[in-house]
């Protein structure tokens, strides 16, 4: 979510490179600055530069060093992998639109991600649909950190190995959906194989907060696949939320074949295994979600609704995947909206409960369009017991 592979430039071009994969362009004449002081010749606020001492530059480069670096880490991060000489199927079709943020929500949903440090998958996986979530007032927050332990080919979120892991975490973001007024929350993460719970802990916290602040807020999460001890982790959430209903959600993201170099390090007999599992709970829905247009065929499609409901997933999103840079996977076909809308009205003849289909729709887009409709049926069970 492999060997670091950079995009190679002509070697008078080639820029600094920093441990976590980041090119710091500039980095190397700053580093120059910082030890020799800028080139002979040049002019530093109208006087020239021989003779000047190392210490006068030193605080100058380190502090441009610094604001290069942060920069580039914010736009410009390159994966481990590189698919940039595999090119898109065509120009990308009429029908997929993105919303700009023109509404007041989206300034205070921005600003309380920034004031509270927290990481959104709407950023860190540049969602086309930052501005309508976000405008709306929602957004889905991503725990765990922005560096996740594995390399998927589709996937914009960073790869590395994590140093830290951030125990107040889970105050910020209940602190932060209590500031926005949230009434549904979904919140997702990283993978991180580095845990030995893969990180459920904190998503146990975090969802235990909430409650706490909120017995009556909408809850869902979107996880890894907990590899590391499925039977425990999904103990250890269910735990947390106490009895409440909760949409757990596990994307399989495409289908088996496509599996090796989409999703490395994942299995789909796992994911569903995981689905399975989390099914079974007691006020627990599970939830998937597929991307197309990667080159699946549409008999593979139906074969993977058809094994989620098997495995009791109850909501399904289908979406179209768009590249999120030259890097990634390229589009191998772009899916027709008639195509969606069939795709739909199968999966929902299959008896999946909730379906989202199109090309704009992600796994947690408009996810709290079904709340209400969960409450009843959870009253409405509880009645009949």
């Amino acid at each position: 979510m492999g060997e670091c592979v950079f995009k190679q430039a002509p070697p008078k071009a080639q820029p600094a490179r920093n441990r976590s994969g980041f090119r710091t362009v500039a980095g190397g004449w700053l580093w120059r600055a910082a030890v020799y002081g800028p080139p002979k010749g040049d002019k530093l606020s109208g006087d020239r530069t021989e003779g000047r001492q190392v210490n006068v530059h030193l605080p100058v480069a380190l502090f441009l060093f610094y604001k290069v670096a942060i920069q580039m880490s914010n736009t410009a991060y390159i994966p481990v992998f590189d698919h940039s000489g595999k090119p898109n199927v065509g120009r990308m079709p009429g029908w997929i639109r993105q919303q700009l943020g023109g509404e007041a929500a989206y300034g205070k949903t921005a600003a309380t991600v920034k004031n509270q440090a927290l990481n959104t998958v709407c950023e860190e996986a540049r969602c086309p649909n930052r501005a309508e979530c976000w405008s709306r007032g929602t957004a889905t927050f991503m725990l765990l950190g922005d560096i996740c332990t594995r390399a998927c080919g589709f996937c914009n979120v960073k790869t590395g190995r994590p140093t830290w892991l951030d125990g107040d975490e889970p105050r910020r973001v209940a602190e932060a959906v209590a500031n926005m007024g949230l009434g549904y929350v979904v919140l997702t993460s990283v993978n991180r194989d580095d845990q030995a719970d893969g990180g459920a802990g904190i998503f146990a916290e975090t969802l235990r907060l909430l409650r706490q602040e909120n017995a009556d807020i909408g809850l869902e999460i979107l996880t890894p696949d907990f590899q590391q001890d499925q039977p425990h982790a999904i103990e250890k959430i269910c735990q947390a939320v106490d009895g409440g209903l909760l949409v757990w959600g596990h994307n399989v993201e495409t289908v088996p074949s496509l599996y090796q170099e989409v999703r490395k390090g994942s299995r789909y007999a796992r994911s569903l295994d995981l689905l399975a599992l989390a099914a079974k709970q007691t006020g627990v829905e599970a939830k998937s979600a597929l991307m197309l247009g990667l080159g699946e065929s549409k008999d593979e499609v139906m074969a993977v609704l058809h094994d989620l409901r098997a495995a009791g997933v109850a909501r399904v999103s289908l979406g179209q995947y768009l590249r999120p840079s030259r890097y990634h996977l390229p589009v191998k076909e772009y899916i027709a909206p008639e195509m969606f809308n069939e795709f739909e009205a199968e999966a929902k003849a299959m008896g999946f409960a909730w379906v989202k289909a199109g090309p704009m729709v992600r796994s947690s887009y408009h996810a709290e369009a079904g709340h209400h409709k969960t409450e009843q049926q959870s009253k409405e069970l509880t009645h009949a017991e």
